[in-house]
């Protein structure tokens, strides 16, 4: 009896890794379902533990600067996104709170800090913390359970719209049938000919918590193109972190 208590835990917990890993296979084939259950199981996929500290490579390419640079995230859910990017040499640092934007670069001897209407401007929308959060998170950046959807099945995804879409551009989230996070979200401008698309290639399983692996993102505006990849190198969950910030002194004030 106590070989068979053994095979039977084993068989559990092969079954439950069996589970996980089946999560994230792509050959996960969508079935109907409706915008109201999508929308809920996509909410409650979202992550539940209470700090990331990850580093990632970033590509980034803007048609006329092209770089790598190596990139150290620190997330306390719903507080604190620290940021920090280096090459050789620390090139820039942020922090991100619900209320405040700080970032300062080294290498211009600059800073800034203030709220979020900076990152609005920068972007042509506005946008908040938990927005921002999402998009590490490969969660939706606007809401979709509290907001009627329409929905179709697209490249064996679901694409959850809203009834009546913003005033200013038109959303688009395509979520993945197995493990319910995103594939892809764009929001897109046709006035001002503006089109962002973030697209979560892979995900990795860590600590029971599925975690966008690669992220690509594309913001086109006119005939510009701007290309950011982030290409996760390591993570640790629920780990103490540091978000310390201070901006050193002899730093000149930025106007964005």
């Amino acid at each position: 009896m106590r070989y068979l208590k053994y095979l039977f835990v084993l068989i559990l917990a092969f079954t439950a890794c069996k589970t996980k890993k089946y999560a994230l296979d792509n050959s996960i084939i969508a079935k109907e379902m409706s915008a109201k259950k999508v929308a809920r199981k996509h909410v409650s996929a979202n992550f539940k533990k209470k700090t990331i500290a990850a580093k990632f490579k970033v590509n980034f390419n803007d048609g006329i600067t092209k770089q790598s640079i190596s990139v150290y995230l620190r997330i306390k859910k719903d507080e604190v996104i620290w940021l920090k990017g280096t090459k050789f040499i620390n090139v820039f640092k942020a922090k991100i709170t619900p209320e405040k934007v700080r970032f300062y670069s080294p290498i211009e001897k600059k800073y800034f800090e203030g709220d979020f209407s900076m990152l609005e401007k920068l972007l042509g929308t506005k946008i908040n913390f938990q927005q921002l959060q999402n998009l590490f998170l490969g969660q939706a950046i606007l809401d979709v359970k509290n907001k009627k959807q329409n929905i179709v099945l697209e490249k064996n995804a679901y694409v959850l719209s809203p009834k009546i879409q913003a005033t200013l551009f038109d959303a688009f989230f395509a979520i993945h049938p197995g493990h319910f996070k995103l594939n892809q979200q764009s929001i897109i401008n046709t006035l001002k000919k503006q089109r962002l698309d973030i697209k979560y290639a892979s995900y990795k399983l860590v600590d029971d918590e599925i975690i966008p692996q690669r992220i690509n993102i594309k913001a086109k505006q006119n005939n510009k193109l701007t290309i950011i990849d982030f290409i996760l190198r390591s993570i640790e969950l629920n780990t103490k972190i540091n978000t310390s910030f201070t901006i050193p002194n002899g730093y000149k004030r930025m106007n964005l």
